[in-house]
């Protein structure tokens, strides 16, 4: 072989085919590899025909076409195949080489890993790749993180793929984020804030259609609107068409979306950041509530026979009540603004949450995450792509120890605004009983921080009394134990 490759790349799924296209596109020599043989051929008599591709047949071919030192890029399904794949690489790897795992990996495998392939000498990125396929093709949003010496070997490649903002577009959404597992960790955190989102569009939806009425084409019109405003994203957008999609079965009548069984499919990501969440001990309530409605959605059969058994409010048994709602839903204009207002209410809260987890992950783990720079990398090219991220960049780049997103002059401006509509659709949703269990939990999240006394001294005391866990005072230093069964009222009996 004359020439050698600038890049390799395993795994010719969907999102690997694409992404070595995008490769190969900003004039790059790429070499591409498939356990299952045939994909390359077709790829390299296909979509890849007289591009710049030399399509190998072994790991041991693709690590021979490459120029040293060697960049190789896996795109496998997370856990033990990378494990096998790093197994079957090494052998023929030198020292200063990099392997790097573009897939959706629990960050402390790539903790491990980062040590483990370091410790053979070689470089090891876990790089967080959001945008899906078109993503992938034209420039996702990049998160790599791992190995610090292998970012000036793997930058100009990365930045070049990734998808680009700004005034000129001329900025890459893709930076260093951190050591060992620390891209990982920040691409889990953007799948669980979009698990959020999505649930939050998903209520919104139902409390326009149930409570207010809108058909579909006024849908389709509100989206557009609120797509041409603060709530600019691409989820937003994507919305949007998903309301103007006619049923594409031949006998189909009506919009796809009503045909769409109403049960969610979930990949694990939002899991692990709740779970991750729990272990630090920080509230990300949003994500949470997200999980959990995608569990109830799954229950559909049960869900069914509820249905004929458990009732919902009787709103003719209280006039005022049906008075109060018929008034906010009755001016449609009225009612789409107060549901906006209390989707960006909420939708701040969600990302406020995701990155008091980043700060805390990167205490934990040492990581030095530039919070800043995580909310730029988010800003094209992933799916929780929107106006709004520049804003939280901005938040960042002047108060770089800042506590909260809530706390930002912006933001809590838009909540102030903000907070009686958020109020009032969550309150006449569960007047009608249309549940809204992300709305309902972001303002309990924003209603708990504000408070300077919450009820856990109760809490306390319940602990202390029935297992003499202690508690604190307001009045005094020091840890106290109270035997509450002497200082009790005694019963009357």
């Amino acid at each position: 072989m004359s020439e050698k490759c600038d890049f390799g790349l395993i795994g010719l799924a969907v999102m690997g085919e694409n992404l070595a296209l995008n490769v190969e596109s900003r004039g790059n020599r790429i070499a591409v590899y498939n356990r299952s043989t045939d994909k390359v051929d077709r790829l390299m008599e296909g979509r890849a025909k007289g591009k710049n591709f030399v399509g190998c047949h072994s790991i041991e071919e693709l690590v021979g076409s490459l120029k040293k030192p060697r960049l190789v890029m896996t795109l496998v399904k997370a856990g033990e195949a990378v494990d096998d794949l790093i197994e079957q690489l090494l052998p023929h790897m030198e020292p200063g080489d990099v392997i790097i795992d573009g897939g959706n990996e629990h960050y402390t495998n790539t903790e491990r890993r980062t040590k483990y392939v370091e410790s053979k000498g070689l470089l090891y990125v876990g790089a967080g790749v959001s945008g899906g396929e078109e993503g992938a093709l034209k420039g996702p949003s990049l998160m790599p993180g791992g190995s610090p010496a292998a970012w000036p070997l793997i930058k100009p490649i990365f930045q070049a793929i990734s998808a680009k903002v700004g005034p000129n577009d001329d900025i890459p959404c893709c930076e260093w984020v951190g050591p060992r597992g620390a891209g990982h960790y920040v691409k889990m955190v953007h799948n669980g804030i979009e698990y959020g989102d999505m649930q939050l569009i998903c209520e919104a939806y139902q409390i326009l259609k149930e409570v207010g009425g809108l058909s579909n084409d006024e849908l389709y019109d509100v989206f557009e609107d609120w797509n041409n405003g603060d709530l600019q994203s691409y989820l937003i957008e994507i919305t949007r068409d998903i309301f103007s999609a006619k049923d594409d079965q031949p006998d189909g009548q009506g919009y796809l979306v009503d045909q769409i069984l109403d049960v969610a499919g979930a990949k694990g990501t939002g899991k692990w950041m709740s779970q991750l969440a729990l272990d630090l001990g920080v509230p990300s309530t949003l994500v949470t509530t997200a999980v959990y409605a995608r569990g109830l959605s799954a229950v559909k059969e049960a869900r069914q026979r509820a249905s004929k058994v458990l009732q919902g409010p009787q709103t003719g048994d209280n006039p005022e009540f049906a008075a109060g709602v018929s008034k906010l839903a009755g001016d449609k204009k009225a009612f789409v603004e107060a549901v906006r207002k209390a989707l960006y209410a909420s939708k701040i809260c969600s990302y406020a949450q995701g990155f008091v987890q980043l700060q805390a992950a990167s205490e934990e783990h040492d990581w030095g995450l530039n919070y800043g720079d995580c909310a730029l990398l988010w800003r094209g090219g992933c799916i929780i792509r929107a106006k709004f991220l520049d804003r939280i960049k901005e938040a960042f780049d002047e108060q770089p120890k800042l506590e909260n997103l809530l706390l930002y002059p912006f933001f809590k401006n838009i909540i102030d605004e903000s907070q009686a509509a958020w109020r009032a659709v969550i309150i006449a949703a569960t007047q009608l009983g249309v549940p809204t269990p992300a709305f309902s939990a972001a303002l309990g999240y924003y209603d708990s921080y504000r408070r300077e006394r919450l009820p856990a001294n109760l809490l306390q005391a319940q602990r202390d009394y029935f297992g003499a866990h202690t508690y604190k005072r307001v009045d005094r230093e020091g840890t106290f134990h109270s035997e509450w069964l002497e200082l009790r009222k005694q019963p009357s009996n």
